[in-house]
């Protein structure tokens, strides 16, 4: 966890004395002006706290803490100035949400207890969120898992969206991985409400009339809604809500949100739905592509030229045949599993649980499919 504190001065000498008392306690830098304390967080990484003063040339105390609020909102804000006037009091709790407020000249003593106030509060901020991003990712994925157990034909082909949208996003640079690979993953949740053969028949590229595509594209609001109801999905089911809005605006839902202020997320999803089905109606990779840039006002260039850039990249994996006892976590299933009677059980691209695992084991014991499935191992042992 990151413990690094970011003290800011417009006076070198200021500086200079933080140092001198403090160096042996925390470890810290320091920067002469809002400019730098900018650079220094970009380039560095997230500081746990940020310690400024108020009048400085250029930007000032509370400009920086509210620009640091802005992109780095769990670094701990302070500020340490001489400007004790009220106003200036009021501007750094609601535009830069400081945690505490230190007047020059500051006791080394207090400072310094100040300072581990605030990284115990940084901790505190840090766990409950990758606790409750953990307990998010866990029963998204559990959610995931059961639905594409339940429904295959439907659900199966979330684990091959969230795969593709990973390697744009990566490409990209984008943050938020897990908001935007929960977006994948839950796509089609609102598919419950639709009919199994209305939805099997759209995934296969199949003409359908205004009627059935109105009743299916309705599936991204059932979606949305169910999420929105949970804490912090609301982003998630916002990109779930606008999956079908094209770049131009046309689409759905029927709004003005147009270009770039359509969510990533959508933006991302309407690209990877898009090219799964054109690669599933039959066309290779390369041609699902072009199909897609033919009618490149529906999607996002950029998003485009990252999904081309992904083609070119080997992704290490090769398909074998595994006896299904030796299946472990994380495998991806190559090829479609189908039971004797011909009934999809496990669409290809759907990552192995344990609750797949045993689904695959109770079939084989019953002898309703083989021994062994194809799955994606690395190529080293393949």
């Amino acid at each position: 966890m990151n413990k690094k504190v970011l003290f800011v001065d417009d006076e070198p000498n200021v500086l200079q004395s933080i140092r001198r008392n403090l160096r042996k306690q925390f470890d810290l830098d320091t920067a002469e002006g809002g400019e730098e304390a900018l650079n220094m967080l970009a380039s560095n990484g997230e500081y746990a706290i940020v310690v400024s003063d108020m009048r400085m040339p250029g930007m000032n105390g509370v400009e920086l803490l509210s620009q640091a609020k802005q992109k780095w909102p769990d670094t701990v804000r302070m500020m340490l100035t001489g400007n004790a006037d009220q106003q200036t009091a009021v501007d750094a709790v609601n535009e830069g949400d400081v945690f505490r407020f230190l007047n020059k000249p500051c006791d080394a003593e207090v400072l310094a207890s100040a300072v581990n106030v605030g990284l115990r509060q940084h901790e505190l901020i840090t766990a409950e969120k990758e606790l409750l991003e953990k307990t998010l990712r866990g029963s998204i994925k559990a959610l995931a898992d059961v639905l594409s157990l339940t429904n295959p034909e439907v659900f199966g082909r979330t684990t091959r969206f969230k795969s593709k949208l990973s390697q744009i996003a990566s490409a990209m640079q984008l943050n938020d991985a897990w908001q935007l690979e929960s977006a994948a993953l839950l796509s089609q949740i609102g598919c419950v409400s639709v009919p199994a053969d209305l939805v099997r028949r759209q995934a296969n590229g199949s003409s359908l009339s205004d009627d059935e595509l109105a009743e299916f594209s309705a599936h991204a609001n059932v979606g949305a809604d169910l999420l929105m109801t949970i804490p912090r999905m609301e982003d998630v089911a916002k990109s779930i809500r606008y999956q079908g809005k094209n770049f131009d605006g046309s689409g759905l839902p029927a709004d003005d949100v147009n270009g770039g202020d359509i969510p990533i997320g959508a933006r991302l999803l309407k690209v990877v739905i898009d090219f799964d089905m054109a690669e599933e109606s039959g066309l290779p990779a390369a041609d699902a592509l072009e199909k897609l840039k033919q009618s490149a006002s529906r999607y996002d260039p950029e998003i485009l030229a990252a999904l081309e850039k992904t083609m070119g990249q080997s992704t290490g994996l090769k398909a074998a045949t595994v006896n299904i006892n030796n299946l472990t976590d994380f495998m991806v299933i190559a090829a479609d599993v189908l039971t004797s009677e011909n009934v999809l059980l496990i669409a290809k691209g759907q990552e192995t649980t344990l609750s797949t695992r045993r689904h695959l084991q109770n079939y084989k014991n019953r002898g309703l499919i083989g021994e062994a499935v194809r799955v994606l191992v690395p190529e080293a042992t393949a």
